[in-house]
């Protein structure tokens, strides 16, 4: 942990902090602080704040910049880390991490450095988010890393010895209920951060998305203490609600079902609220027959004792890996000339779901209609899924001829080809062998959240981007690989449907893997291959031989090899032990890739991202824009297409809505109330991440990370914005 002087704030053994911490509790009402991810309890990403507002707000500059980057590894390049976190502000201090998940806090005046914890372990995954608490003069901030949830002194910078065993609590924990040995070597970590009732930290997790996924369960630790509280199983065990909507026993090998996006609470009520993602293992589903409770589903617990109030399932037997993507936005809306508390739930497949909060009821129609079940062999496809009549979807649904890109003649021609290749007509389109094009995994919604104003309003960025998915049955997948080298082999059947058999990957999600030994040592290879990183898993359930033949053919893969006789005969798998916990299903994803012309560009025709201002009171638009640009298509005088979007807006009181997200690098404001483009800002690396914006001394500030990444340059500032 590093502690650092400067004209603020002056760390003297004895006295601690002497600064703007003593002002006392931080405040909600008054937009001073960011106190939560999400901006308040509800997830609203609101500032009363207006200081900042339509008529000066193009007179914006930069106030202050931190790096957080880490150095590289001598020889090395730096490793492709990301900032996606929205730093919170509590009493004048900024609390973030960096793309190595160090814990910093800054003068959120000036951006000086207070103090750096730096965990013992070293993870690569992203963190979306830190939670603050404090009672009395004991203030604390929780975050992950990996499997370990961390309490740190929010003034210090030191562990809390009192919490868990010295500062920290394993996230195992509550996981196993009788199956820990099983669950042990399984990936585990939480990307967004909890909620905290009174005393209690609520959180999820993220978890592989194969067949051998942990258990998404749902967990509450004490804060002061870090003892577990009580446990939510989102499989639910025998006698509880939702079993019979699995095989019998499913809870005992069956994992995912998670909350990964974050949650919110309803104080007052002493509710919370969470999305849950699909079950392991995505696009086949023939060893979960049923509806999958509590997979894909808006969530209400009462926060005390985890006890459910109340469930609404937006998709049953989730095949298509459309989790809910984002918290949900507590909001009131006058619907049917009274006033109503509502959940508003914004998903990956590009819908809106507007929920009674007491009692999980939907406040505009939804049909449940019949869809395709012609499956996969052994796949036991529901028969209907649910399609919200109000509002209207803000992301496309199926992929028609019509849809086809029309930028040029080229990147037309070169679409229908792809385009006629592959079964498209259905949102609900089953996963097969011969391919299928699908809406719905990048968006929509996605992890960055939606802000919703005092007004009902709420602003959504989606994506437009088509995906090609094409499977294949195991014993295919074997015979295919009989031949390769055993770490060609199994790069093949555990890491060529995200990054390619050419290992080249789409440079976004799937970063490319032909030049990895240029950017990581073998041993940063290999910690990513057992830990994970972003949306990558961890591959714990192989053995470390599995593991290091991966490695080896990542670094060499040209190196000649001779399969061995077991190699041939199982495809590389021979070295695998089966996994104690999970599956392996009998069809797994061949290609799963974006569909995109021969120029890199999404094969639709724009707007491949907006921004959408959806008026809760009526289910009607406001308006919609294109969010984003690719400006050598502009200059050619292609209309503006808009770009996919990481990362969320917040909306002020001084009528401005704020957003990065951008592939073009940008930070923008637009008018609430018309989406016209107010000011826009070139940052130094892509900001994958939402802002926040706050006051400190009379001065308000907007803060965004800028990491970079996905697919373009890195970064690792944080950049504040304030009036001239």
């Amino acid at each position: 942990m590093t502690r650092i002087r400067c004209c603020s704030y002056l760390l003297i053994a004895g006295l601690g902090y002497m600064s703007c911490v003593e002002r006392g509790t931080y405040s909600y009402e008054t937009g001073t602080d960011w106190p939560v991810y999400g901006g308040n309890k509800a997830g609203n990403r609101y500032s009363p704040l207006n200081q900042i507002n339509t008529s000066n707000v193009d007179q914006l500059e930069v106030a202050w910049m931190f790096n957080a980057a880490e150095e590289p590894e001598p020889g090395k390049q730096p490793r492709a880390l990301q900032i996606q976190c929205q730093p919170i502000v509590v009493n004048g201090i900024l609390y973030g991490t960096t793309p190595a998940l160090k814990l910093f806090a800054l003068d959120a005046g000036s951006g000086e450095l207070l103090w750096k914890f730096e965990p013992p372990e070293s993870r690569i995954h992203v963190s979306r988010g830190v939670a603050y608490w404090e009672r009395g003069n004991d203030k604390r901030i929780l975050y992950t890393v990996g499997p370990s949830l961390y309490a740190i002194d929010a003034i210090s910078g030191e562990r809390v010895a009192s919490f868990g065993e010295q500062g920290v609590v394993n996230l195992y924990a509550g996981i196993g209920d009788g199956l820990e040995k099983e669950v042990a070597g399984l990936s585990i970590n939480a990307t967004s951060p909890g909620v905290i009732h009174e005393d209690i930290y609520i959180v999820g997790s993220a978890v592989s998305e194969s067949g051998n996924a942990a258990p998404g369960h749902v967990r509450a630790f004490d804060v002061n203490t870090g003892e577990l509280r009580w446990v939510f199983h989102t499989i639910p065990h025998p006698g509880e609600a939702g079993y019979d909507t699995w095989p019998d026993s499913a809870y005992q090998k069956i994992g995912g079902a998670n909350s990964w996006a974050g949650m919110v609470l309803d104080e007052k009520r002493g509710m919370v609220y969470f999305g849950t993602g699909s079950p392991a293992s995505d696009f086949y589903g023939g060893d979960r027959k049923g509806s999958n409770l509590f997979a894909n589903c808006v969530v209400a617990l009462h926060a005390e004792t985890g006890k459910l109030a109340w469930h609404y399932q937006t998709i049953h037997h989730d095949l298509w890996d459309r989790d809910i993507s984002c918290q949900p936005n507590l909001v009131t809306v006058n619907h049917q000339g009274k006033k109503v508390d509502a959940v508003a739930q914004a998903t990956k497949d590009g819908v809106l779901y507007l929920l009674d909060r007491d009692k999980g009821t939907p406040l505009f129609p939804v049909e449940e209609r019949a869809v395709p079940t012609n499956g996969l062999p052994g796949e036991y496809p529901y028969p209907t899924q649910k399609f919200p009549l109000k509002p209207q979807p803000f992301s496309r649904q199926a992929f028609t001829e019509a849809d086809i890109t029309d930028i040029s003649p080229e990147s037309h021609a070169y679409i229908k080809e792809q385009y006629l290749k592959y079964h498209s007509d259905h949102k609900f389109s089953l996963p097969n062998t011969a391919g299928t094009l699908l809406f719905g995994y990048s968006g929509g919604a996605e992890w960055g959240g939606n802000a919703a104003d005092p007004e009902g309003v709420l602003y959504v960025n989606a994506n437009d981007d088509p995906w090609i998915l094409q499977m294949i049955d195991t014993v295919a997948l074997n015979k295919e690989t009989a031949l390769l080298s055993r770490g060609n082999a199994l790069y093949a059947i555990n890491c060529a449907s995200c990054h390619g058999g050419d290992r080249k990957g789409n440079g976004l999600e799937f970063p490319s893997l032909a030049d990895v030994g240029n950017r990581m040592s073998a041993a940063q290879l290999k910690q990513v291959v057992t830990a994970g990183t972003g949306r990558m898993p961890s591959f714990q359930h192989l053995t470390e031989d599995d593991r290091d033949a991966i490695v080896d053919y990542l670094l060499n893969p040209r190196a000649i090899a001779t399969p061995s006789a077991g190699n041939q005969q199982s495809g590389g798998q021979q070295a695998s032990k089966p996994p104690s916990f999970g599956f392996k299903p009998l069809y797994v994803k061949k290609v799963w890739e974006r569909l995109t012309d021969q120029d890199g560009y999404p094969g639709v025709k724009p707007p491949w991202g907006t921004l959408n201002a959806i008026d809760l009171n009526t289910g009607e638009y406001r308006w919609r824009v294109p969010l984003g640009e690719f400006p050598e298509l502009t200059a050619k005088g292609v209309p503006i297409t808009g770009t996919e979007s990481y990362g969320g807006p917040i909306v002020t009181a001084g009528g401005l809505l704020f957003i990065a997200a951008t592939r073009d690098e940008r930070i923008r404001a637009f008018d609430k109330k018309t989406g016209n483009l107010l000011w826009e800002y070139q940052l130094p690396a892509g900001g994958f991440a939402t802002p926040i914006t706050y006051e400190v001394a009379g001065k308000q500030y907007v803060v965004i990370a800028a990491g970079g990444a996905r697919g373009a340059k890195l970064g690792g500032n944080y950049v504040a914005f304030a009036l001239k």
